[in-house]
C-alpha cells in the first residue's frame, strides 16, 4: 500500500501522440513524440507495438501519460514519461484513452 500523499506525487497528464517510429533492433518498442502541452513534445519510449498491426494507427490518438518520472535510457533512447495501457493474459489490450474533447496537456486529477 502506498499513502494518499504518494500517489498526489504522481503526475498524470492527456498527451496526443504526433509521431510513431519503430526502436531499431527491439521487437516490441515504439519511439512516441507526444504533445503534452508543452513547448516542445516529449519523446516517450513504450513497448506496445506487438499489440498494432500498423503502428501509424497510434498518431493522433490521445492518450494518458505519467509525467513527472525520472528519464531512463532504453536501447540508447532517453524516455520521458510513460504510457497508460492494459492487458491481460488472453492478449487482451487497451490505451487508457480520454474523451477526445480533453486537450493534450490536461492534468488528470
Amino acid at each position: 500500500m502506498i499513502t494518499y500523499e504518494d500517489f498526489k506525487k504522481v503526475e498524470i497528464k492527456i498527451g496526443k501522440i504526433i509521431s510513431v517510429e519503430r526502436v531499431e533492433e527491439a521487437d516490441k518498442l515504439l519511439k512516441l513524440a507526444v504533445d503534452l502541452g508543452e513547448k516542445e513534445p516529449r519523446q516517450i519510449i513504450s513497448g506496445i507495438a506487438p499489440f498494432f498491426d500498423d503502428i501509424q494507427e497510434l498518431a493522433g490518438r490521445k492518450c494518458t501519460f505519467v509525467t513527472n518520472l525520472e528519464p531512463r535510457t532504453i536501447f540508447g533512447l532517453e524516455s520521458k514519461g510513460m504510457l497508460f495501457a492494459v492487458s491481460d493474459d488472453d492478449g487482451h489490450f487497451s490505451l487508457l484513452e480520454p474523451n477526445d474533447a480533453i486537450p493534450a496537456g490536461t492534468l488528470v486529477t
